[in-house]
């Protein structure tokens, strides 16, 4: 019944208001019943089943998660992959070092065997995707019947169909998807890559172009975008990386279109979009607002000690690269989110929303029965958990990004993983510790991380409301002398280097050492403040699952798509730009003219490179120039409804070739993973066409071209 209450809502919502087409991440399977005319009147030429399709290849063949939280794309047929460069920067500054620093300078791989391999990095690939809602509401009624514990019922559901459908897909991960607040779900069958090589990037000041201050902001200028390799064995399936393998073969890869784009152009995204609460009540909104508020100040203090180290020293810039970009990107977005929500009056829309729903309910008793008491059940939870998620927040972005408990962690997980396989070896498990411990050494400086380890434990005591101590061997450390006890702590700690990590020769030597004690206080910190926080959790989730099913009847002619949880999804839209705010109007590209405009040399983030500079002055575009104006388009605007996890989601035309590269939203509408604001809100894409000039002109890497299929 649920479900055929949400496909007549949602149809209700294509037919009665297209010009709302723009908002929502669709679910893939949906397409064709949901948005096929939608997309059709709003100038798609591709067919649903052309997009998504289990009996043949369409386009989401090509679409890949990258990396575990981005999303990336293939463009030829010999397994080259295209990305944002914010989604490869961790895997370039891991392969970068001081003589070969491809983060700065760059990197084009120009034969195959110069492709280097990525440790740890996978490309997963989406098989195909099966509703199982109707398989779950009959299991729970069977639970009814027999009074069994339904949930309990229904977890045992889940692991059987993964079993089945694993066994007849030996080459598949198979996980089950909940969705409306699990009034969905759907079985998702993926297949992972794991012999990834990296192809090329630009030099970070064009891949990272305007740095921090650009971050989140229109006009735009970066170049972001980075290309790898999909490796496989010899029968195209995934494998280890071995020397012998060879490029993957896509089921489907994009053209790519050098035609440029004007403004009401079709355009869509394919990805995988992070996480969304678009179905969370106001109190819910409230209490996310005060954590991230606490993650705004604490990762302010540990990132003015992190700038002041990678100011100082190019060595320590490239070890910390990718922690500060990676601290910094949600700190910029949690701020912008507080000015929207203070500018868009989200809380009281949101409270609006929530007593109009409430006087729908009240009307119909048997509504009033079902939905009557959810709001009610999750605020009382809500304010319940407040205290601990507060402090957590704190501890997570203070106390526990201290140095040691890091590496403590690494080795703990390394000692455990070889004790399980070998439980009488613990030498064995000590090597295997150290080995994971040391891989972090590669990114660290003492100096510099005792100074954030000062300010950070001395933020927490500054900030902490807790009533009960943080105790360390008896110590209360609200009463110590924070600065020294750090001392004491870097001083004393196998954890300090490579060499130091030696001391560690057995069991007794990690559970002794101080900072195995620091790292298991503020652990038992965390547990004790969430030991009561599972049922209330419980509340929460239920609480939530009725509230969403109860919106969902209520709100008829609503866009009715599901919350992102990083499974594929699609948004289309039209390219266009858009006004700020009063006598502001943005224009819907950006050109290289903007990139010289805003050059800085004195400034690390507005360095432009010299070759760069050399075609600039030359009018050297090649095929790159845009045909209205001869100039090089570095980005543009469409209105596409993304959120994090849409980073590298390829931006397609009406006939879905590759225009361009999702890699960011725009600061005026930083609370659009709440609310969508069809006016403001807009998703800041790099065009195709600068890829490959960065590509081909300044990296001189146009071979590549070779293997792609470019529509001009």
């Amino acid at each position: 019944m649920f479900k055929k209450v949400l496909f007549f809502l949602a149809l209700s919502m294509a037919a009665a208001f297209p010009s709302m087409a723009d908002e929502g991440m669709w679910l893939l399977p949906t397409l064709q019943k949901l948005n096929g005319k939608v997309i059709k009147d709003l100038g798609c030429r591709l067919s649903p089943d052309e997009i998504y399709s289990i009996n043949h290849s369409s386009l989401k063949d090509a679409i890949v998660q990258f990396g575990g939280g981005c999303t990336g794309e293939m463009i030829s047929d010999e397994g080259l992959l295209v990305t944002n460069h914010h989604c490869g920067y961790s895997s370039i500054q891991g392969l970068s070092t001081p003589e070969h620093n491809y983060l700065e300078d760059g990197y084009w791989a120009m034969t195959r065997d110069k492709e280097i391999p990525v440790p740890g990095l996978s490309v997963t690939f989406l098989v195909n995707m099966k509703d199982i809602t109707d398989d779950v509401a009959s299991v729970r009624r069977q639970a009814g019947k027999k009074g069994l514990d339904a949930q309990a019922l229904v977890d045992s559901f889940f692991v059987y169909v993964q079993k089945e459908v694993s066994a007849m897909n030996p080459d598949c991960e198979v996980e089950v998807m909940p969705f409306y607040n699990e009034n969905v779900f759907y079985l998702m069958t993926y297949k992972t890559y794991r012999d990834i090589r990296f192809v090329g990037a630009p030099p970070a000041s064009m891949g990272k172009f305007g740095g921090e201050t650009d971050n989140w902001m229109w006009p735009r200028q970066t170049c972001d975008f980075s290309m790898f390799r999909v490796y496989a064995g010899a029968d195209n399936k995934p494998a280890s990386y071995s020397p012998d393998n060879v490029p993957y073969v896509p089921a489907r890869s994009l053209k790519i279109s050098l035609k440029g784009m004007k403004p009401g152009d079709y355009a869509m995204i394919m990805g995988y979009p992070g996480r969304t609460q678009r179905f969370q009540t106001a109190s819910q909104l409230e209490e996310m607002m005060r954590q991230n508020g606490i993650a705004v100040r604490a990762r302010t203090a540990r990132q003015n000690v992190m700038v002041q180290g990678m100011e100082s020293d190019p060595a320590i810039r490239l070890k910390y690269a990718n922690k500060y970009a990676s601290s910094a990107n949600g700190w910029k977005k949690w701020q912008g989110e507080q000015l929207a929500f203070d500018k868009l009056g989200i809380i009281p829309r949101e409270k609006q929303k929530e007593a109009d729903f409430m006087a729908w309910v009240s009307k119909n008793s048997k509504r009033e029965a079902e939905y009557g008491k959810a709001i009610a059940q999750i605020d009382k939870a809500v304010a319940a958990d407040a205290h601990a998620n507060e402090e957590g927040t704190l501890i997570q972005n203070s106390i526990y990004t201290i140095w040691p408990i890091s590496p403590v962690g690494r080795f703990n997980m390394g000692f455990r993983a070889a004790l399980r396989k070998n439980p009488s070896d613990t030498a064995s498990a000590i090597a295997s510790g150290k080995a994971a411990a040391l891989a972090l050494f590669k990114d660290y400086d003492e100096a510099l991380e005792r100074k954030m380890g000062k300010v950070m434990l001395r933020f927490y005591l500054d900030n902490t409301t807790e009533d009960s101590p943080l105790l360390i061997d008896g110590v209360d450390l609200r009463t110590a002398d924070s600065d020294k006890y750090i001392d004491g702590l870097f001083d004393a700690t196998a954890f300090r280097s490579p060499e130091t990590l030696d001391k560690i020769k057995t069991q007794k030597d990690l559970l002794n050492d101080p900072a195995t004690k620091f790292s298991n206080a503020v652990s038992n910190k965390l547990i004790s403040m969430y030991a009561n926080a599972a049922s209330r959790s419980k509340d929460i989730s239920e609480g939530n699952r009725i509230l969403t099913k109860g919106l969902l009847e209520w709100q008829k002619g609503k866009a009715s798509y599901p919350d992102a949880n990083f499974t594929m999804r699609l948004t289309y839209g039209t390219v266009g730009g858009y006004s700020p705010k009063d006598g502001v109007e943005y224009k819907y590209y950006t050109t290289l003219d903007g990139v010289m405009e805003k050059e800085d040399s004195t400034n690390y983030e507005f360095i432009v490179p010299a070759r760069l500079k050399e075609l600039y002055a030359k009018g050297d575009f090649g095929q790159y120039a845009d045909a209205s104006d001869g100039k090089v388009h570095t980005c543009f605007l469409t209105n596409n409804d993304i959120t994090g996890g849409n980073s590298g989601s390829p931006v397609l035309d009406a006939e879905g070739n590759l225009i361009g590269l999702a890699f960011d939203g725009n600061w005026e509408s930083m609370s659009s993973d709440v609310c969508f604001e069809p006016n403001l809100q807009r998703c800041i894409c790099v065009d195709i066409r600068y890829v490959l000039f960065a590509m081909e002109k300044v990296g001189g890497a146009g071979y590549l071209l070779d293997e792609m299929n470019i529509v001009k």
